[in-house]
């Protein structure tokens, strides 16, 4: 049995992303006892409906791969050894075509093998599954393309989420429940969280808590201000203690030093 390497073109909606796909067909027989991938400035999806691979590190450690996983960018040769029968269906991505799909940042990924569990969780166990256990090469397509079009919806309607918290957080003066907003929007907390993180470069929780301090400060500096507790409780903070605690983590004092010491703080510029 010879091997058989054949390449299938994306559905035009995923051209954008999808260089192509190809399956590998072959006896252990037929392939060199060592492969080595050659950077090519693409990630790829690979899933091993036949038995997997060894990868022997530039090191000389030598590991089992996984039967599905994403091999990241490489900038170096990646040296591979089938352990038996191949049978491959792999994904290969455009240069940045996997940004869209990706929770971890792409440098992070780079000459590595990143299971899918890890990637996708619970939906990546699921895709491998659906895959490995499909009877044709088109019946892999079309499950790949309907999990590459729903992580783009989802994406998009995350990325909408995203912009639609900020404004939600600083329309309330980060009076905000990450809890409450993730249910009304029917979405889920820790993608939103991730991609929040990724975007933003804090949660939402930390942008809300931030916010809030700043609206605080905004009306020490400009309002006359009889009580501290009051504003504590106008602020929705849970108790004095806790206002006390935030206030002092963002700004180094205590309200009652910040306050009292003639406020030289006024130095926070955006005073309006």
């Amino acid at each position: 049995m010879d091997l058989n390497p054949k390449t299938y073109e994306p559905n035009n909606q995923l051209i954008e992303f999808v260089k192509r796909y190809w399956t590998l067909e072959g006896g252990k027989e037929n392939i060199p006892l060592k492969n080595t991938i050659v950077p090519d400035g693409t990630m790829k999806l690979i899933f091993h409906y036949g038995d997997t691979y060894k990868h022997h590190a530039q090191n000389g450690e030598i590991t089992l791969l996984p039967k599905c996983f994403l091999i990241g960018q490489l900038t170096k040769p990646y040296v591979i050894e089938p352990v038996g029968v191949t049978g491959s269906f792999v994904v290969q991505f455009k240069p940045n075509g996997f940004l869209p799909f990706t929770s971890i940042p792409i440098k992070e990924m780079e000459n590595r093998a990143i299971p899918l569990d890890i990637l996708f969780g619970q939906e990546g166990i699921k895709l491998s599954n659906q895959i490995l256990n499909a009877n044709s090469t088109s019946e892999r397509i079309q499950i790949i393309e309907a999990f590459l079009f729903k992580q783009l919806a989802d994406r998009q309607c995350i990325d909408h989420i995203v912009k639609s918290t900020v404004e939600t957080i600083l329309n309330t003066n980060g009076q905000f429940s990450v809890n409450e907003f993730s249910k009304n929007n029917s979405i889920n907390r820790r993608q939103l969280a991730r991609k929040f993180s990724s975007t933003i470069g804090l949660s939402p929780k930390q942008l809300a808590k931030t916010i809030r301090i700043q609206t605080i400060l905004k009306v020490l500096l400009n309002e006359e201000v009889t009580s501290l507790t009051d504003l504590a409780y106008e602020s929705e903070y849970f108790d004095q203690a806790h206002f006390i605690k935030e206030f002092k983590e963002f700004t180094g004092l205590t309200p009652k030093e910040f306050f009292g010491d003639d406020l030289k703080m006024s130095l926070i510029f955006d005073k309006k």
